[in-house]
């Protein structure tokens, strides 16, 4: 995938920007297999309008932000657990959960899931933001041992501080990352467990009187 230009949103309206923001956000980030195939699945199921854009509403147009977080984005979030509850309770009832901004728990009943689902997207306070997947992305990749300077490179950052300071997070597993390192590897001479001594190798040092 080839980024060239952007789509800014200002006041419910699109526009498009002909460079993105830096030298360096002109760039091509590799797609994963299965996310090829989503794409083109998707591509088959939507409307396509003037633009050509691959995100439209369902008259082929430009989705807006705003209406991609309400119908879309905050109500995937609570079909994934990951925002409020929502869970059946009996023959067309569902129980909807989620907490407000001040921290306050709040619950009702509805005929539908849907109508849970969308009651709970509306109501919660927080959730994954959208831009948030950039972060995670980021993250996976350094976490899997992609070098910093590509991850630079795909992110689009002029420098590579950048990602490791704003798009980079300590992994919950850092502890045994590290000991991985040093964990006895035979090839390892700072963690080989043999005595240099018993090889007849130098030791550097004498023991003696």
């Amino acid at each position: 995938m080839t980024v060239e230009h952007v789509v800014i949103e200002v006041d419910g309206h699109l526009s498009d920007k002909p460079y993105p923001k830096s030298a360096k956000s002109r760039r091509t980030v590799p797609l994963a297999p299965f996310l090829e195939q989503e794409l083109r699945r998707h591509r088959e199921m939507v409307a396509h309008g003037t633009d050509d854009r691959v995100f439209t509403n369902h008259e082929g147009g430009s989705m807006l932000r705003s209406n991609f977080r309400r119908q879309v984005w905050r109500p995937s979030l609570v079909r994934a657990g990951l925002l409020g509850q929502v869970v059946e309770v009996g023959l067309l009832k569902f129980r909807a959960t989620w907490t407000d901004r001040d921290g306050m728990e709040w619950s009702a009943e509805f005929t539908t899931k849907r109508e849970a689902v969308d009651c709970v997207a509306s109501k919660a306070a927080g959730g994954l933001r959208f831009h948030d997947l950039r972060h995670c992305y980021a993250t996976w990749l350094v976490s899997g041992g992609v070098p910093v300077n590509v991850v630079q490179a795909v992110m689009g950052h002029e420098q590579a501080s950048t990602t490791l300071n704003r798009y980079t997070h300590t992994p919950a597993d850092f502890h045994d990352s590290v000991r991985r390192v040093f964990g006895g590897s035979a090839d390892d001479p700072l963690t080989s467990k043999e005595d240099p001594r018993s090889s007849g190798k130098p030791t550097g040092r004498e023991d003696g009187p």
